[in-house]
């Protein structure tokens, strides 16, 4: 693995077996015993761990090791992904670095593929955070697009199409404010206001990591998360547009040993100032 030095996180490339490269953030071990959690970005995102929580997470002993997913950043893509194909390259990461067991957070789709992680990997996935993502697409009993705002279900509905109709989608899609709430423009004007470092080069090379990610999400996850066996949190606003609070509820009905954490005035961003009680349940999680 080669590396470079940004603020407080080791950046660096892992050269895969199959050609492929994978661009990897780790904020690393310093020798105690530290918990690593590692951290599944949304969509549009690249994969820097998230600086709001770093003050928490050096108060509580987490390490943060995250990634570019296929496509994203300094990522090679992986044509035809599926949501599982996160568990081989989170394998490969944790292998290279050294690190047998960890914990796992993801926000929005990063939620989904912790959760597809979680099935995956159970000999080595201690507990799963996942903050409002989405459910499998056409699970029973989910109106999988009820309560999305008109541009993320256009968004999506388009994906469904398949590929060509969701790139020429992404051709002329513009961004929709009214997907957020007051809340959430509040916190993207705050503490989350990170996000716009995290967005900005995940979109610089054009679509392909998103339009992947939307074909993954509407299609076969290629896992069943009533499989997992480790715990579970689900941290989901009641307010929110992009992925509505109903997807964590069916994800908590199926997951046998999930907690739901419901937050009814938050949206998609804003439920994330809830996000270090999250991290103190997996911190709990500790072998």
């Amino acid at each position: 693995m080669s590396e470079a030095m940004g603020t407080g996180v080791t950046e660096s490339e892992l050269e895969l077996a199959d050609g492929r490269r994978l661009h990897v953030h780790d904020t690393g071990a310093d020798g105690s015993d530290r918990l690593t959690v590692l951290w599944h970005h949304g969509t549009p995102n690249i994969g820097a761990p998230p600086e709001p929580l770093f003050a928490a997470s050096e108060r509580l002993g987490i390490r943060w090791v995250s990634y570019d997913r296929p496509g994203y950043g300094g990522s090679t893509p992986l044509p035809g992904r599926n949501v599982a194909s996160a568990a081989a390259d989170v394998t490969r990461i944790a292998d290279a670095l050294g690190i047998g067991r960890f914990a796992l957070m993801g926000h929005s789709g990063g939620g989904t593929h912790a959760l597809a992680c979680a099935a995956l990997l159970p000999e080595r996935v201690l507990g799963t955070v996942s903050v409002a993502g989405p459910a499998p697409f056409g699970a029973e009993g989910l109106d999988w697009f009820a309560g999305m705002n008109d541009a993320g279900r256009a968004s999506l509905t388009a994906a469904v199409a398949g590929r060509e109709e969701k790139a020429r989608h992404e051709a002329e899609a513009t961004y929709d404010p009214a997907m957020f709430t007051a809340a959430d423009h509040a916190a993207l004007a705050g503490e989350w206001s990170w996000f716009h470092e995290v967005v900005g080069p995940a979109v610089e090379a054009g679509p392909g990591g998103l339009i992947d990610d939307d074909l993954a999400y509407v299609g076969a996850w290629g896992c069943d998360p009533r499989s997992i066996t480790g715990p579970v949190l689900l941290l989901h606003g009641g307010e929110d547009r992009v992925v509505p609070s109903s997807h964590s509820e069916w994800l908590a009905s199926r997951c046998p040993r999930s907690e739901l954490r419901l937050h009814p005035a938050d949206g998609h961003i804003s439920v994330l100032r809830h996000a270090v009680a999250a991290l103190e349940w997996l911190g709990r999680l500790r072998p």
